[in-house]
């Protein structure tokens, strides 16, 4: 973005998002490097109940694949020469992936309703996450067209 003489590479205003969500995402992803067999086990159970291909994953292979990608979009996400559009179209293709979880697997919704239950409130706060990354999008491609 060029304002006077200095070009932002990415709008002062997207700052604070990216920098809260790409260190919260991060630090998901370095935590779960951590994860022994069992925490492995369930995690891809879980994960495999709503993407049955993931099956055929080893748990421990899937739990650093999943870590390794956190970190890798929390890092594009706190990188400020990446540009906001390509860190929200990731930040809305991870998210979308746990909006799946939420509507995919049994119990995390009230029956007949798209409102969670308590064991499926900490997925349906990831909606946020969906949001954060089409308004990182969108707001790039507004500006990209106006050039």
């Amino acid at each position: 973005m060029k304002r006077g003489k200095r070009i932002w590479l990415v709008k002062p205003s997207h700052l604070p998002v990216r920098v809260m969500t790409g260190a919260f995402i991060l630090n998901s992803g370095y935590t779960m490097r951590s994860a022994d067999a069992a925490a492995a086990g369930r995690l891809h159970g879980f994960a495999s109940g709503t993407y049955p291909g993931l099956r055929k994953v080893d748990p421990q292979i899937f739990v650093r694949l999943l870590s390794g990608g956190e970190m890798l979009l929390g890092a594009a996400l706190l990188i400020p020469v990446i540009p906001s559009a390509v860190a929200g179209a990731g930040l809305a293709a991870f998210a979308g992936g746990l909006v799946g979880l939420y509507f995919g697997t049994p119990g995390m919704r009230r029956q007949g309703s798209i409102r969670p239950t308590e064991e499926g409130l900490g997925l349906a706060k990831d909606v946020w996450l969906l949001g954060i990354g089409a308004s990182l999008v969108v707001d790039d491609l507004m500006e990209w067209t106006r050039r």
